[in-house]
Protein backbone atom coordinates (compact mmCIF):
# COMPACT_ATOMS: atom_id res chain seq x y z
CA UNK A 1 0.00 0.00 0.00
CA UNK A 2 1.36 3.42 -0.92
CA UNK A 3 1.29 5.86 1.99
CA UNK A 4 2.20 8.84 -0.14
CA UNK A 5 -0.26 11.73 -0.38
CA UNK A 6 -1.25 12.52 -3.94
CA UNK A 7 -3.06 15.77 -4.72
CA UNK A 8 -4.55 15.95 -8.20
CA UNK A 9 -2.15 13.23 -9.36
CA UNK A 10 0.87 15.37 -8.43
CA UNK A 11 3.42 13.97 -6.01
CA UNK A 12 5.31 15.93 -3.36
CA UNK A 13 8.46 16.10 -5.48
CA UNK A 14 6.54 17.60 -8.39
CA UNK A 15 4.90 20.18 -6.13
CA UNK A 16 8.33 21.07 -4.76
CA UNK A 17 9.70 21.50 -8.27
CA UNK A 18 6.76 23.73 -9.24
CA UNK A 19 7.33 25.87 -6.13
CA UNK A 20 11.05 26.09 -6.97
CA UNK A 21 10.26 27.28 -10.53
CA UNK A 22 7.76 29.85 -9.18
CA UNK A 23 10.41 31.10 -6.77
CA UNK A 24 12.95 31.44 -9.59
CA UNK A 25 10.52 33.17 -11.96
CA UNK A 26 8.91 35.63 -9.54
CA UNK A 27 11.53 35.96 -6.83
CA UNK A 28 11.23 35.69 -3.07
CA UNK A 29 9.77 39.20 -2.78
CA UNK A 30 6.73 38.55 -4.97
CA UNK A 31 5.76 35.04 -3.80
CA UNK A 32 3.95 36.21 -0.60
CA UNK A 33 2.03 38.82 -2.62
CA UNK A 34 1.02 36.21 -5.18
CA UNK A 35 -0.08 33.81 -2.43
CA UNK A 36 -2.07 36.57 -0.72
CA UNK A 37 -3.78 37.44 -4.00
CA UNK A 38 -4.66 33.81 -4.64
CA UNK A 39 -6.07 33.53 -1.13
CA UNK A 40 -8.26 36.59 -1.66
CA UNK A 41 -9.47 35.23 -5.00
CA UNK A 42 -10.37 31.88 -3.47
CA UNK A 43 -12.22 33.67 -0.64
CA UNK A 44 -14.21 35.77 -3.14
CA UNK A 45 -15.21 32.68 -5.13
CA UNK A 46 -16.25 30.92 -1.92
CA UNK A 47 -18.31 33.92 -0.74
CA UNK A 48 -19.97 34.31 -4.14
CA UNK A 49 -20.85 30.62 -4.20
CA UNK A 50 -22.35 30.81 -0.72
CA UNK A 51 -24.37 33.91 -1.70
CA UNK A 52 -25.74 32.20 -4.80
CA UNK A 53 -26.58 29.09 -2.82
CA UNK A 54 -28.40 31.07 -0.13
CA UNK A 55 -30.37 33.06 -2.73
CA UNK A 56 -31.45 29.87 -4.47
CA UNK A 57 -32.48 28.32 -1.15
CA UNK A 58 -34.38 31.44 -0.08
CA UNK A 59 -36.15 31.63 -3.44
CA UNK A 60 -37.16 28.00 -3.28
CA UNK A 61 -38.41 28.41 0.30
CA UNK A 62 -40.42 31.53 -0.61
CA UNK A 63 -42.02 29.79 -3.56
CA UNK A 64 -42.82 26.80 -1.36
CA UNK A 65 -44.67 29.02 1.11
CA UNK A 66 -46.68 30.95 -1.48
CA UNK A 67 -47.78 28.11 -3.74
CA UNK A 68 -49.34 24.79 -2.83
CA UNK A 69 -46.77 22.45 -4.38
CA UNK A 70 -47.48 18.80 -5.00
CA UNK A 71 -45.28 16.16 -3.34
CA UNK A 72 -43.54 15.26 -6.63
CA UNK A 73 -42.46 18.83 -7.26
CA UNK A 74 -41.28 19.21 -3.63
CA UNK A 75 -39.14 16.08 -4.05
CA UNK A 76 -37.52 17.58 -7.16
CA UNK A 77 -36.83 20.83 -5.32
CA UNK A 78 -35.21 18.92 -2.46
CA UNK A 79 -33.11 16.99 -4.99
CA UNK A 80 -31.88 20.28 -6.52
CA UNK A 81 -31.01 21.58 -3.04
CA UNK A 82 -28.94 18.46 -2.41
CA UNK A 83 -27.21 18.83 -5.78
CA UNK A 84 -26.29 22.44 -4.98
CA UNK A 85 -24.95 21.29 -1.60
CA UNK A 86 -22.83 18.59 -3.29
CA UNK A 87 -21.42 21.05 -5.81
CA UNK A 88 -20.53 23.67 -3.23
CA UNK A 89 -19.23 21.15 -0.68
CA UNK A 90 -15.66 20.98 -2.05
CA UNK A 91 -15.46 24.76 -2.09
CA UNK A 92 -16.28 24.95 1.62
CA UNK A 93 -13.10 23.15 2.63
CA UNK A 94 -10.81 25.12 4.89
CA UNK A 95 -7.39 25.85 3.47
Amino acid sequence: MISQAIFLFISGVEIGFILFVVLLVFGADKVPDIARGLGKAIRQVKDATNDIKSEITKGIDREGENIDISKDVRKEIDKVKEDVEEITGPIKRKF
